[in-house]
């Protein structure tokens, strides 16, 4: 707990045994009351890794999506009555030792959002982005932030802090199954009058992490870019 509010670490995790391990390993269990996570019908064995670690763990019995990963995780925090959900992904690209950070800004409440950004200090590109992310990553967020009327560093960060305010008014049991859940989930809450914050984050690109194609990543795109011209400020 953080000044007594419950904070639950979800994990929405797809082909992660490679690399779970090292993740939760590095989840500060000293403030974190317990770590969810739903394993979208892996091949690979995360779930039975996921069990052996202590984790408590929910199955997909058919691969949904991420977005679809992320209502599980965020249906069974909600359950537990967590104050303070962290949704970190396990494929050890985002620091799990900034879930202190994150959660205490949240239960302080000074933000109802804080997002790991990769943007700041440049930690994208010293991390090992590839370039044509990179590039399309702060493209599309000087887009946002032009239609959204904000000053965000990042809009596609994975790395996420929310309050349970959030989860409560926010209606993403509504928003897509894909890869399009994480900033529906950020340009509705902007519209609700949600506090975002942000945080420095390093990021670490490593074979074993996971990352869409380019083809998927203009799939995103395009998808960002109608999602925030219907949602711009008028």
């Amino acid at each position: 707990m953080i000044d007594g509010k419950k904070v639950i670490v979800v994990m929405p995790a797809y082909n992660a045994s490679r690399t779970l391990e090292r993740t939760f390993a590095e989840v500060p269990m000293d403030v974190v009351d317990a770590v969810i996570l739903t394993d979208d019908a892996s091949s690979d064995g995360t779930a039975a890794l996921s069990e052996r670690l202590g984790i408590t763990t929910l199955r997909h019995d058919r691969n949904a999506g991420y977005g679809a990963n992320q209502k599980t995780c965020y249906h069974a925090a909600l359950d537990v009555g967590a104050d303070v959900v962290v949704m970190l992904h396990p494929d050890y690209q985002y620091s799990p030792r900034l879930i202190p950070s994150m959660a205490a800004l949240v239960a302080a409440g000074t933000h109802d959002i804080v997002l790991g950004s990769r943007m700041q200090d440049r930690g994208a590109l010293s991390g090992g982005m590839p370039f044509y992310k990179y590039v399309g990553n702060r493209l599309l967020t000087a887009f946002q932030n032009r239609c959204l009327g904000q000053a965000l560093s990042e809009y596609h960060t994975g790395y996420r802090a929310y309050s349970r305010r959030v989860l409560e008014t926010v209606p993403w049991s509504a928003f897509s199954d894909g890869f399009l859940f994480d900033n529906e989930m950020l340009v509705h809450a902007i519209g609700a009058d949600l506090r975002v914050g942000e945080i420095a984050c390093p990021a670490r690109y490593e074979p074993d992490s996971s990352s869409i194609g380019l083809g998927r990543s203009i799939e995103y795109g395009l998808g960002v870019v109608r999602l925030s011209w219907k949602h711009r400020k008028r």
